[in-house]
């Protein structure tokens, strides 16, 4: 079995999955790029807990974790199968790391999570594995979930980490009619040269070293999945390629990242 990547995705509004835009585009050309997995571990910005949890659910239930929407979105499912066995491995590799991980054997899919795979992977057939972080733990934590996981990589699992490239929601209703604010395209700059350079630690100390840090991330939960997918890369080079998607409402970078690790782009399945 080929080893896969690691993926960070921003997986920008619930609205996404109506209106999927270049997003639903990009998403869609990435899973033509991948060998299909066998089982998909995501960490999503829209569940958070004090210590690790692992979804067990052998049937994860749709999440509709918002409101205001259009009805359409909230009939909206994903019935992609769980894998109880899948989530005892990954609890084991995070107890083996010294991460105290407990499995959740109730936790559905968040639209964070969903959303997204709805356009990878639209007949819901792959089983998923939902995975909590801790952001009041930092982004070094999260690197560590990631490293315990990367293991998987080599067994069919794709390890997925969901956020979004900048996200203030108090600037949603500020930027509209074609304008951006001036943070978002000098973050996203910061962040796709780090990477490229393999620069882990500054990644690790962004919101001291970015430009515009605290603006494109007033709290931390939805820049820490890449530290996750980051970690999954695994030891030595991340191999990290940037996919364009776009800004939504002019505050809500969408890019996409692939992460191969040492050993450069794997080819299609």
């Amino acid at each position: 079995m080929r080893r896969l990547p690691s993926l960070y995705i921003s997986h920008g509004s619930p609205m996404t999955a109506l209106q999927p835009g270049l997003v639903g585009q990009r998403l869609a050309e990435l899973a033509a790029d991948l060998p299909r997995p066998r089982a998909i571990v995501m960490a999503s910005a829209h569940w958070l807990s004090t210590q690790p949890l692992v979804g067990a659910h052998p049937l994860p239930p749709t999440i509709h974790d918002f409101g205001g929407f259009p009805e359409a979105l909230y009939r909206l499912q994903y019935p992609a199968p769980g894998a109880p066995e899948l989530a005892a491995q990954v609890q084991q590799l995070l107890l083996d790391a010294g991460l105290p991980a407990r499995l959740d054997p109730s936790r559905g899919l968040d639209h964070g999570a969903w959303v997204p795979l709805r356009f990878l992977f639209p007949d819901a057939s792959i089983p998923v594995v939902p995975l909590s972080l801790q952001p009041q733990l930092g982004p070094a934590h999260q690197l560590a979930l990631g490293r315990a996981l990367a293991p998987l990589r080599e067994q069919g699992v794709l390890l997925v980490g969901s956020g979004s490239i900048t996200h203030n929601l108090h600037d949603f209703r500020r930027y509209q009619d074609g304008k951006e604010a001036p943070y978002v395209r000098p973050f996203i700059g910061w962040v796709e040269q780090r990477l490229a350079d393999d620069d882990v630690d500054a990644l690790l100390d962004y919101r001291a070293q970015a430009p515009g840090a605290v603006q494109a991330h007033p709290s931390d939960e939805h820049l820490q999945p890449l530290h996750f997918a980051i970690g999954a890369a695994g030891e030595g080079g991340l191999g990290a390629r940037r996919i364009d998607a776009g800004i939504d409402a002019g505050m809500l970078a969408m890019d996409l990242y692939r992460f191969d690790g040492a050993g450069g782009l794997l080819s299609p399945r």
